[in-house]
C-alpha cells in the first residue's frame, strides 16, 4: 500500500511539474513569444526595394527583434530596424571569413567582429556552406576547427559564434556518421548551434529531441514550417512550396518551444525562405505563435 501510494504521489508530482513547465513554456509571457524575432532573409526582395517601409511592417506585425543577413553589408536594414524599436542581437554574415579565411577578397574575421561590436551585436552566425566546404567527414572536421578558432576570438569581444544548419549536414556518410555528428563531437564549448527546425525535419531528425540533446550548446532557433506529405529525408534543396507559415505545415511548434526553454536557447526567429507573399506569411506566422 505504501509503495502504491508513493507511486501515485510521484506520478501526480511529475504530471503537475510537467504541466507547470508547459504553461511556463507556452504561456503569453513566454520569453520567446515576447521577444520573437524574424530572420530578414524572408523579406529580402521587399528590403531590396524599401528597407524602411519593410522594417516598419515587421514592427507593426508584432516582432520584437530581427536577424539581418549579409553582414557587414547590412546597414540599411539594421538602421531601419532600430528606428522602429526592433532589437538587433544577431546576424548572418560573410561566413567565408571563418570557413575559408585565406580566400582572396574575404574580409578578416577580426574586422567582422569589430563591426559587430560597434553595431551592438551579441551573436554572429555562419549561415551556409558551399559544396566545396562540405564534402566528407574530414571536411566537417576542418570546418569545426576553423569555427572553434573563430568562436574563441569572438568570445573575447563578448560575441557568440554559432552555426546554422540545412539538411545536407544530416546525410549519413562513412560508418553511418553525418557531418552534423562531427560538428557535435568537434565543436568547442565556445562554439554553438543556431538550429533551423525546418531543415532538421527535412534531414529526417526530430527537432525537439535534438534541441534537448544539445542542451547548453544551442544559442538560437529558426522556426519555420514544412509542407505535409513530403518523402523524407531530403539531403538537398526542396521545392518552393515546401516552405509554409507556422501552423500551416507538419511541424508542431509547441514541443520545440518547450525544448528551447529546457536547452537554454536565447533567441527564436521566424523564417520562411520562400513565399508568394512574404509579408503576409510573416504576419500569419506570428499570429499562430500567439495562439499556442
Amino acid at each position: 500500500m505504501q509503495r502504491r501510494h508513493f507511486l501515485r504521489t510521484a506520478l501526480a508530482t511529475s504530471l503537475a511539474s510537467s504541466t507547470a513547465f508547459r504553461a511556463l513554456a507556452l504561456g503569453k509571457n513566454n520569453r520567446y513569444r515576447k521577444d520573437i524575432g524574424l530572420q530578414l532573409y524572408t523579406l529580402r526582395n521587399q528590403i531590396g526595394q524599401d528597407p524602411v517601409a519593410t522594417l516598419k511592417a515587421v514592427a507593426d506585425a508584432g516582432y520584437k527583434q530581427v536577424e539581418p543577413y549579409g553582414f557587414p553589408h547590412a546597414n540599411p536594414m539594421i538602421e531601419a530596424a532600430k528606428d522602429f524599436g526592433l532589437a538587433v542581437n544577431s546576424t548572418h554574415f560573410a561566413w567565408e571569413s571563418v570557413t575559408n579565411p585565406s580566400k582572396d577578397g574575404i574580409p578578416p574575421f577580426s574586422s567582422i567582429i569589430e563591426r559587430a561590436k560597434k553595431t551592438g551585436l551579441t551573436h554572429l552566425v555562419v549561415p551556409y556552406l558551399h559544396d566545396h566546404e562540405r564534402g566528407d567527414l574530414d571536411a566537417y572536421k576542418r570546418l569545426a576547427d576553423n569555427c572553434n578558432k573563430a568562436a574563441a576570438e569572438a568570445k573575447t569581444a563578448g560575441i557568440q559564434l554559432s552555426y546554422h544548419n540545412h539538411s545536407f549536414e544530416f546525410e549519413p556518410q562513412k560508418g553511418g556518421k553525418s557531418g552534423y555528428d562531427v560538428l557535435i563531437d568537434e565543436f568547442s564549448p565556445e562554439m554553438q548551434f543556431e538550429l533551423d527546425v525546418f531543415w532538421v525535419v527535412v534531414g529526417g531528425k526530430n527537432p525537439a529531441k535534438l534541441i534537448k540533446s544539445l542542451k547548453g550548446h544551442i544559442s538560437q532557433l529558426h522556426l519555420k514550417d514544412l509542407k505535409k506529405g513530403l518523402d523524407l529525408p531530403i539531403y538537398g534543396s526542396v521545392s518552393k512550396d515546401a516552405f509554409k507559415e507556422l501552423g500551416n505545415g507538419m511541424i508542431d511548434m509547441e514541443p520545440i518551444i518547450e525544448a528551447a526553454e529546457y536547452a537554454g536557447v536565447e533567441h527564436c526567429h521566424v523564417e520562411q525562405d520562400q513565399s508568394p507573399d512574404p509579408l503576409a506569411s510573416v504576419q500569419q506566422s506570428i499570429k499562430h505563435l500567439a495562439t499556442l
